[in-house]
């Protein structure tokens, strides 16, 4: 039966929400239902042919069977949210769709356009179906003010905002209501680890829960000071550093408060041998600061939104200038897309001390 499976499966006409049935000496392989009767006829021929190339002992017949009775159907995933809405929403509904969502431990968070959201819960439940979590918060606005939340609705699943986000063996609880967090950083993430050297000493100005902190800790004997203004952010990031193992020497400060005052105070007359900037909204104003905080041959991972990279690049030989330093630009990359024709861009500086030339 196989080269009978084979040919029909060449024809493109295997029904594959249905089993292959073999029963009484008999195998029975279901085909598409409307499919022409030129292309049967081919296929019987083809199978004819086969039977008598391979002097086998057996005949074919297409027969008409009871679906439902006579066929086990085929439990497969759904291969698309789409897939799952095209019963429920019109072809240019989904097609207006955002089939992006983010998926952070069991939480997912998706954004609907307005002229879908009368279909909030349809979308909810196939999202929830689509990705096998447990909840779908649907966003609400875009994320602000200095703690980076956003506002969400449930649409699907049970109302637990609180979860754990695995990256790079790593775990990261969080509350997706009250917290940032962005899983499609985890490249990035994972790239500034690979950078970093043991030994070094690294600030991470806006940190959030800890990913960057967590991430580089685990694999690097590093002493990371991670400072951030959101209380419930801090709150996450020490439980954060007690849930991981992380490098034998490495060392995690979580210090909550504003960069600017922190900076005066605990980190008075403190270098950093790395600095990492990833507020892309509001780094340029700190800018200076961290350029005042590296160390001669530091490195800034200095983050921004921008249509390219020359304005952020600028940017820093300003600061550098003002300060009598020089930056050199390692590496520029565009980590990922912000809105149209706009970036979330990363630039890499290396600053070191201006060499005074004698006359």
């Amino acid at each position: 039966m196989e080269a009978t499976r084979q040919i029909v499966l060449n024809h493109k006409i295997i029904d594959f929400d249905y089993k292959i049935k073999v029963e009484n000496g008999f195998g029975h392989i279901p085909i598409k239902e409307g499919t022409d009767d030129e292309t049967l006829s081919k296929v019987m021929e083809e199978c004819k042919e086969e039977i008598i190339k391979q002097n086998a002992n057996y005949t074919i017949e297409i027969i008409d069977l009871n679906q439902d009775e006579d066929l086990e159907t085929v439990k497969r995933f759904p291969r698309s949210i789409t897939e799952l809405l095209k019963d429920k929403l019109t072809e240019e509904e989904i097609e207006e769709l955002k089939k992006s969502f983010d998926i952070i431990g069991d939480v997912v968070i998706v954004e609907i356009p307005e002229d879908l959201e009368a279909h909030k819960k349809e979308i909810g439940q196939a999202t929830l179906q689509f990705t096998k979590r447990k909840t779908v918060y649907m966003k609400k606005s875009a994320v602000k003010g200095v703690t980076r939340v956003r506002e969400l609705e449930l649409i699907a699943g049970e109302d637990n905002p609180i979860t754990i986000h695995k990256e790079h063996g790593t775990r990261l609880k969080l509350d997706v209501k009250n917290v940032y967090f962005s899983p499609r950083l985890a490249t990035e993430r994972k790239r500034v680890q690979e950078a970093c050297e043991d030994g070094e000493e690294i600030l991470d100005m806006f940190a959030g829960i800890g990913p960057f902190p967590i991430v580089i800790a685990h694999e690097k004997n590093v002493n990371i000071t991670a400072v951030d203004i959101n209380e419930y952010a801090i709150k996450y990031l020490n439980e954060n550093i007690k849930l991981n193992k992380l490098a034998p020497n490495a060392h995690i400060t979580a210090i909550c408060g504003d960069t600017n005052e922190v900076a005066l105070n605990e980190l008075k007359d403190k270098k950093f041998d790395r600095l990492i900037m990833n507020l892309p909204g509001l780094a340029p104003e700190f800018l200076d600061l961290a350029v005042s905080l590296c160390k001669d041959g530091g490195v800034i991972h200095y983050y921004e939104f921008s249509d390219g990279f020359s304005q952020g690049i600028e940017r820093a030989q300003i600061a550098c200038e003002k300060q009598n330093k020089e930056v050199e630009i390692l590496n520029t990359r565009k980590v990922k897309s912000s809105s149209p024709g706009m970036w979330h861009v990363a630039i890499d500086c290396k600053v070191t001390e201006k060499i005074v030339k004698a006359d």
